[in-house]
């Protein structure tokens, strides 16, 4: 046993993928089996390695989730950021930019309408459940835009870890009901085409939500959408912690 363990620590990220690889097949079969697809598969696979990250954070008793088991401790290397943005970055290779032209004026408001309407969201949200100073109001109006934004923000206006906490929460469950929604919703919104796909992303702007939830409906759409919410999370960092919070603070008085 403790060669085995050896052996999958010293190829962490391999074993990272090979499990990653196999929770997408038991999620698209559990897509395909008990919702006939209705529920697309990368939807449950982001459930279910939430569920498995907070069981390894139990049985360890550590902050990294799975990470912390040892023989799984490759998922630090692979849920990181590098990778991550790596990954990101990486669907920009299937965009013709002749499209992205053609889209012009439309995807740029959408990124600004997006941004300043899903912090006002999260922002009154964080009001009415009782926070009244605008290092946590911004914080989680940040969060509320996507899981990177809102930590961004609340280490830059020095809110307190709770408060951010409360912010990547948000972020994720917006995450994943983009993730499950788009597919359900997308023949009514007319997303068929690159257009109307990077206008979505700009409107929604989290990544993993958008990507997955246009992988769902087409995988053609996945590189556009997945473009303008990156954008999105660009924009988020530099507008939450200084004009919205400026705002905020006026209006709150501290």
């Amino acid at each position: 046993m403790d060669y085995i363990t050896t052996l999958l620590v010293k190829n962490g990220l391999i074993v990272a993928f090979l499990v990653t690889g196999l929770l997408m097949v038991v999620s698209d079969e559990l897509s395909r089996k008990l919702t006939r697809s209705k529920i697309p598969g990368s939807a449950i696979a982001i459930f279910l390695g939430l569920s498995m990250a907070y069981v390894g954070g139990l049985l360890t008793g550590g902050s990294k989730g799975i990470a912390d088991i040892k023989a799984l401790s490759g998922f630090e290397l692979m849920g990181g950021s590098m990778l991550r943005d790596f990954a990101i970055v990486s669907t920009a290779l299937g965009v013709s930019f002749a499209v992205v032209r053609k889209t012009g004026m439309a995807g740029v408001l959408s990124l600004l309408i997006g941004v300043v309407f899903t912090f006002s969201c999260g922002a009154v949200i964080a009001y009415l459940m009782g926070y009244s100073d605008a290092k946590s109001i911004v914080t989680i109006g940040a969060g509320a835009c996507t899981f990177i934004v809102g930590p961004v923000t609340g280490a830059a206006v020095g809110a307190s870890s709770d408060v951010i906490a409360n912010s990547i929460a948000a972020g994720l469950v917006k995450s994943i009901l983009v993730t499950i929604g788009t597919p359900l919703i997308a023949r009514s919104i007319g997303l068929n085409n690159p257009s109307t796909a990077m206008i979505f992303g700009g409107l929604m702007g989290t990544t993993s939500g958008v990507a997955a939830g246009l992988a769902a409906t087409d995988p053609k759409l996945v590189p556009y959408g997945a473009m303008t919410a990156t954008f999105y999370t660009g924009l988020g960092c530099l507008l939450c912690p200084s004009v919205l919070y400026l705002l905020v603070a006026a209006l709150v008085g501290h």
